[in-house]
């Protein structure tokens, strides 16, 4: 087991709905931005976070969300699909010798309808990262009492 700290990532192209680019999503636009006023009347601004979800498999890794910074449960944001539960877990992410203030997004399974990512793969709300590719390297920031990597 991983004793916290760090854990090393690769990026992984993701569905495309939270950035609003999947041609089959059933929503206008990036569900991150359409969730972002939600979020906020509840305390947490994610207006400094790109419209989008970097997803980082941490294979053969996987994770488990423990006591995150903030939980909202019951939230309404779309009438296309019941309440969802969120929760959200402080990190960071170093990328090519560069640090980044981001969070861990975490859409909970269990209310969520569609778009599951796998148990190796953490979808992460940072600031607009340029150049970012699948398959780029990527090292993880958490707090363990936060995220267990298992």
């Amino acid at each position: 087991m991983h004793q916290g700290g760090w854990v090393d990532g690769i990026l992984v192209a993701g569905h495309g709905v939270a950035s609003g680019r999947a041609a089959d999503s059933p929503y206008p636009c990036s569900t991150i931005d359409m969730q972002r006023p939600y979020f906020a009347q509840l305390g947490l601004d994610l207006s400094r976070f790109f419209s989008g979800t970097l997803n980082l498999s941490i294979h053969p890794h996987r994770y488990r969300i423990l006591e995150p910074t903030w939980t909202f449960r019951q939230v309404t944001w779309t009438d296309r699909h019941p309440p969802e539960d969120f929760s959200f877990c402080r990190c960071r992410l170093a990328i090519k010798g560069q640090l980044s203030e981001a969070l861990i997004y975490y859409p909970h399974p269990e209310t969520k309808r569609r778009n599951f990512q796998d148990a190796a793969t953490l979808e992460v709300l940072a600031p607009y990262l340029e150049g970012l590719r699948p398959g780029d390297r990527l090292q993880l920031g958490y707090s363990p009492q936060e995220l267990q990597i298992i």
